[in-house]
């Protein structure tokens, strides 16, 4: 008798930063990714909810650890030294547990991941490694070193340079397209060097475009036609990577997902200046240059993206409150602010009510999750409540998207590596 040998469990993920489990919808009703859409009629969409707050940075590291803020310590963008009120970046070595990839190594299996979010400076994993945003040096984004060589040499771009961008929607897509095709060499290259167990790819153009022409992403406004040509570029992309992944094979173990969801901005709304104007903020020089300036009256104060911290005794060097001190009294103003006859925020959170984990005391102490079109922000130098902004799109926690082939319900961002991880060990 004859024994057929068992395929080898494979996996491929694909990220897709920043886009909406709807504009998925719209995109292939409107045949604008008709590959994608072969697989939404095969299999279930998922809408996902990300981990608070609703930025690349936190959302990205939830997925690889499969934990919570409060588990794998990475709570925004930046963070403040508590000894110093240094403003810091967090990066990869912050990072207080265990990757899937880590996890798929332990069990033998080779990985590959390009363009990975918050990996920067890349370590030893079970396979290669490429750093995607915010990586600044290509020699420490990819590990093992070697691979940096061959990169560069195809012109490799770790990111859009969005400082060209502003005003300019010429220079965006030229910088999107050129990211993207850099993106494909560097897969063309890396899915060639060995028969990987699992790999991911991580397309972060969609968020940037989405940032600066959400009106033309998910209306009609003036660069329609080019940003539908932009994510007609990522469907051809993709149908391209998972056929150099899986050959002739059926695509079993792909995966495809966004890390947050994406909405229209009105206004911005300075945190900051909200406590100043409360009495619960203020600082030594006027105006502040950095939250070193802070003064030991103050209560609290604010990072992006609303996110609240109060100023304890312990915790930061001129800190006086030995206690919760205001956070109640902060909490209840804040879920009954209004701008032009509008709530500004759908909820205020304790950290209890949102983190679990070792890490949870590091985190801050409320988080405040606005309305849509409500973009919160932190900085200390601006004294107007609200602004305008030259973005005109903004993240949203509750709808992403996350497709497999089969259906697993109601889902968090924290909740998929662990179903990859199971449907590559099982």
């Amino acid at each position: 008798m004859l024994f057929r040998r068992k395929r080898k469990r494979r996996g491929l993920v694909i990220g897709l930063d920043g886009v909406p489990k709807e504009l998925v919808e719209r995109l292939a009703d409107d045949d604008v990714i008709p590959y994608l859409a072969t697989f939404l009629r095969s299999g279930t969409l998922h809408q996902t909810t990300s981990a608070l707050p609703e930025i690349s940075s936190v959302n990205w590291a939830s997925f690889m650890t499969g934990a919570n803020p409060g588990g794998h310590g990475i709570f925004g963008f930046t963070d403040l030294d508590c000894s110093s009120y240094a403003l810091r970046f967090p990066s990869f070595p912050d990072l207080k547990t265990d990757t899937l990839w880590d996890r798929l190594g332990r069990a033998g299996k080779r990985c590959l991941v390009l363009n990975q979010p918050g990996c920067y400076p890349a370590r030893t994993i079970p396979g290669v490694l490429v750093s995607g945003f915010v990586a600044v040096d290509l020699a420490r984004a990819v590990a093992p070193r070697q691979h940096a060589e061959v990169l560069q040499r195809m012109d490799y771009r770790i990111d859009v340079n969005t400082q060209h961008c502003k005003g300019d929607s010429d220079a965006l897509f030229r910088e999107l397209e050129a990211c993207l095709d850099s993106r494909e060499r560097a897969a063309g290259y890396l899915f060639g060097l060995e028969d990987w167990d699992f790999a991911e790819v991580v397309i972060t153009g969609t968020d940037r475009l989405q940032h600066f022409l959400w009106t033309s992403c998910d209306g009609n406004g003036p660069e329609r036609a080019r940003a539908m040509a932009y994510y007609r570029k990522c469907d051809a992309l993709i149908r391209r990577l998972v056929e150099q992944f899986y050959g002739s094979d059926d695509p079993e173990g792909l995966f495809l997902l966004s890390d947050h969801g994406f909405t229209h901005v009105a206004k911005q709304f300075m945190l900051n200046a909200w406590l100043r104007r409360e009495g619960y903020l203020s600082f030594e020089k006027e105006p502040p240059e950095s939250y070193a300036d802070i003064a030991p009256s103050s209560q609290a104060f604010a990072m992006d993206p609303g996110r609240i911290y109060i100023h304890r005794k312990g915790r930061y060097p001129k800190g006086r409150l030995a206690g919760d001190g205001p956070l109640e009294e902060i909490k209840a103003k804040l879920e009954a602010l209004e701008y032009e006859g509008n709530r500004v925020f759908e909820r205020v959170w304790q950290r209890d009510e949102i983190y679990t984990g070792p890490e949870t005391p590091n985190g801050p102490e409320l988080l405040c999750t606005p309305r849509r079109g409500i973009d919160v922000k932190g900085g200390i130098k601006n004294p107007q409540l609200y602004n305008d902004t030259h973005f005109t799109g903004m993240h949203t926690w509750d709808n992403a998207f996350f497709w497999a082939q089969q259906d697993y319900g109601r889902l968090a961002i924290a909740g998929l590596a662990p179903l990859i991880i199971e449907a590559l060990l099982a």
